[in-house]
């Protein structure tokens, strides 16, 4: 039913791939941009503006965390075309990235685990100009070329005491769902935030609590890696496909009313602060819209089917590309293995 490979060569290159990374940057100390071909800078001060082009994210609490999303409105602003150009949208200003405006989630749901956080949830996203009826995509720190989607693409967290770069990520976003998981840094990181599964969706990849209508934060053990049952590897393109893991058992959980942060759903531009990712850049949102994507092929948020993208590369965006592409899929399903022997 899954494809199998040896396990010796698999995990140490696996423990490289955990390990190695070239560069590990802070919100205060980013260079402007991170990466070549980079549309949006990691430069962005404090505040927030709605036309900022800060491409950092985070994940931090259940009234702190970002998802990416196109810096354009318009029906031709799918995730499959903008992958490469996303931009930050935040609950909670002061990361000098565009805010998600009030009323836009109706439901979200904050996991930390010893190894990941995660939030995951519903809402109205054509609000942060994602098309309706577009079922989404996948970004994440690699990309087909090793830049990431979005190209240049920080994500950082303070869950975990200090904030802090988190290397390994993923997250998929479509008109109506999201979800978005950052890894702490060691051996478990690849697996446990694998990039490869681009059409499986959410639920597949980050089963959890996507319920509308409630807001929580939680504690929860860590979850399988997705794609690994046991001593067996799934692949997109194998003859079937298996169910998703349960989620894990969570506990501690603390509810909320909402979240929000005073920006209404009519403001289309509100500038707040100096930062310097929203003023050095909001201008650049003209040329961005003309780049291309990466694949321009969208994946589902919420579905096992659909056609493969490109988002799903072996290089890293802060982490150092260990192999070249043709070898990509060895590395990835080295993270998996490795993963799941850790965590047995």
């Amino acid at each position: 039913m899954f494809r199998y490979a040896p396990l010796v060569s698999l995990t140490l290159a696996s423990v490289a791939l955990a390990q190695t990374y070239s560069a590990t940057y802070l919100p205060t100390n980013a260079p402007k941009t991170t990466e070549q071909g980079q549309s949006g800078t990691n430069q962005c001060g404090s505040g927030h503006d709605q036309n900022s082009m800060c491409q950092n994210a985070y994940l931090n609490s259940l009234d702190d965390w970002c998802v990416f999303a196109p810096p354009q409105p318009g029906p031709d602003s799918v995730i499959g075309n903008t992958e490469r150009i996303e931009v930050a949208w935040c609950t909670k200003d002061g990361h000098g990235t565009r805010l998600i405006p009030d009323g836009s989630i109706t439901g979200a749901h904050f996991v930390q685990t010893p190894d990941y956080v995660q939030i995951t949830g519903v809402g109205d996203l054509t609000k942060i100009n994602i098309p309706a009826g577009d079922e989404g995509g996948e970004l994440d720190p690699h990309g087909a070329d090793g830049n990431g989607n979005p190209i240049g693409g920080l994500v950082f967290s303070s869950a975990f005491g200090d904030v802090t770069q988190m290397h390994e990520w993923t997250n998929f976003v479509s008109a109506t769902e999201f979800c978005f998981r950052a890894c702490k840094d060691g051996p478990k990181a690849p697996a446990l935030c694998q990039h490869i599964y681009d059409v499986m969706g959410c639920a597949w990849n980050m089963p959890g609590n996507y319920a509308p209508g409630s807001f929580d934060r939680c504690l929860a053990d860590t979850g399988e890696p997705m794609g690994v049952y046991g001593t067996s590897t799934f692949h997109q393109g194998d003859p079937s496909t298996p169910a998703a893991h349960p989620a894990p058992p969570t506990s501690s959980c603390t509810p909320t009313s909402t979240i929000g942060n005073g920006l209404a759903a009519s403001a289309s531009v509100s500038t707040t602060s100096g930062a310097s990712g929203a003023s050095t850049t909001s201008g650049v949102s003209a040329a961005s819209s003309g780049s291309g994507s990466g694949s321009g092929t969208a994946s589902r948020t919420d579905s096992a089917s659909g056609t493969p993208s490109a988002t799903g590369g072996s290089g890293n965006n802060g982490a150092a590309s260990l192999l070249g592409s043709g070898m990509e899929m060895m590395v990835a399903g080295a993270a998996i293995v490795l993963g799941a022997a850790l965590m047995a």
